[in-house]
């Protein structure tokens, strides 16, 4: 029996904030249970939901040595989906009405002293892992500390770490003599081989360096990275460390994400019938924001952070012409103030056209997802990307950047082989992309069978986690033998 655990400053259904959460909280529940032990370690935030906490019971509490003080470190213990979750409890550092705070110096002392804490619970809760799966910037002390103080004790030694990059634009810098200062690392560990960056140190550097292995969320955001204009600085170590560096897509929920069963949509419908039901939920959600009520029109969807990351500023550049053509676009979402009232203007100047809806809501996003006929998804950047898998599960349509995990997700449609889930557009320019919209527009009015068609397609492509699980396994198999 392999041991895998996972340590993460969010998870599903305790805490979320973003796809960080989701992969946290599904992942580990795929993995083949007869092969693999696979456990959680998460904080145990004040801002979690009362429903959340009351299924957590009391296991133990010590004190531990951080920044010259004694720290408590309550461990706490929850099952959920059949995977035990242990949550580490300290009120100084896990206040707060949100689990990520704007207090940089904050927001390190807070995950250094959870890395620190997940590591000392191992033994206390007799739990020792194989590997240590670690994600993002906030986990990345870990695998450093396993080569720096916890190298010593006979507990640990082996342990293996793997490094998970989610989006790597969060790295945890600050300048040396703070962060050598909070996580009591001597200063061997500040040259440019290790965490020093620019001057300044870099924790999830320290992680890249240490870690056994790195992963990233899409095999092309993996080879994205090693590149100056995605690489975010680190590129140099990532294109030192890519025999080591590998990118797995993420999956999506196939149960919290079916339009066959879904609570939210107004109608189900599935592959077979999609053709008659599918547009019964467009009508209800015409109906719904005050759109004009008509079968006939393309509606296009966009369920997004609004920012320039995402590609806000294509849509802003082109949002008039797009409104002259004829089709009704849905915005949910919430970001920088720019986007939310531009898109609030051209709802109110194209009304009956335009749905802008500035605020996040799960049940408006299953409906968009489940009404839609297209989905744009125009990303400067996207690691991975969530969005398009939903589209594609519920048959409307992705147009999206060729980026990262949107390009390894999305088939572009060819007409003369009649193959692809949906359009794309290779660079980074608004009417490039208002081009690819406009021929998604020609074969949605003018082929309607050619569309079917790559509905059919794109509701029969999996991406659920189970595939995505099986290349972690190996992973797992391959560093632990």
């Amino acid at each position: 029996m392999k041991k895998i655990l996972f340590v993460a400053s969010e998870g599903v259904p305790f805490i979320k904030t973003g796809g960080l959460a989701d992969v946290v909280g599904s992942l580990p529940k795929e993995f083949d249970k007869r092969y693999f032990d696979t456990r959680v370690i998460l904080p145990k935030y004040m801002c979690m939901t009362e429903a959340m906490k009351s299924m957590m019971s009391y296991k133990t509490h010590f004190y531990m040595d951080f920044m010259g003080q004694q720290e408590y470190v309550g461990v706490l213990e929850a099952k959920s989906d059949d995977i035990t979750y242990y949550f580490i409890d300290n009120e100084k550092f896990f206040h707060g009405p949100k689990p990520y705070g704007d207090n940089h110096i904050e927001e390190i002392s807070k995950f250094v002293f959870f890395s620190k804490a997940a590591l000392s619970i191992l033994p206390v809760i007799d739990f020792r892992p194989d590997l240590i799966h670690c994600h993002d910037w906030q986990t990345a002390m870990i695998p450093v500390y396993l080569k720096e103080r916890f190298a010593g004790g006979e507990f640990y030694r082996g342990i293996k770490s793997v490094m998970t990059i989610h989006n790597l634009k969060f790295q945890g810098v600050y300048d040396i003599k703070t962060i050598k200062n909070i996580t009591g690392l001597d200063k061997s560990y500040f040259a440019p081989d290790k965490l020093e960056y620019f001057k300044d140190a870099n924790i999830l550097k320290g992680g890249l360096v240490y870690a056994d292995a790195i992963t990233t969320v899409s095999a092309t955001y993996a080879e994205e990275i090693k590149t100056a204009f995605y690489g975010e600085k680190l590129d140099g170590l990532l294109n030192a460390r890519s025999n080591d560096l590998r990118g797995i897509v993420n999956g999506i929920d196939y149960d919290d994400y079916n339009p066959e069963t879904d609570e939210y949509i107004v109608r189900n419908y599935n592959a077979g019938n999609f053709r008659k039901e599918k547009v019964k939920n467009k009508r209800a959600l015409q109906k719904q924001l005050g759109l004009e009520e008509n079968d006939k029109k393309m509606m296009i969807g966009i369920v997004s952070r609004l920012t320039d990351q995402k590609g806000m500023d294509l849509v802003a550049y082109i949002m008039d012409e797009l409104c002259q053509d004829d089709i009704q676009l849905v915005v949910l979402g919430t970001g920088e103030a720019q986007y939310e009232n531009m898109l609030r203007h051209f709802d109110w100047k194209y009304q009956g056209k335009v749905s802008a809806n500035i605020y996040y809501s799960e049940e408006l996003s299953h409906r968009i997802y489940a009404s839609c006929d297209a989905f744009l998804m125009p990303s400067l950047f996207e690691p991975c990307g969530l969005s398009q898998l939903m589209s594609l599960r519920y048959g409307t349509v992705p147009i999206v950047r060729e980026t990262g995990g949107l390009k390894d997700t999305v088939e572009a449609y060819n007409e003369y082989e009649s193959k692809g889930t949906g359009f794309s557009f290779c660079n980074y320019n608004a009417h490039e992309m208002l081009g690819t919209i406009r021929y998604a527009e020609k074969i949605y009015y003018d082929k309607k069978r050619e569309w079917n068609k790559i509905v059919d397609r794109a509701m029969a492509a999996d991406f659920s986690w189970k595939a995505s699980a099986l290349k972690y396994q190996e992973m797992y198999d391959w560093l632990i033998g």
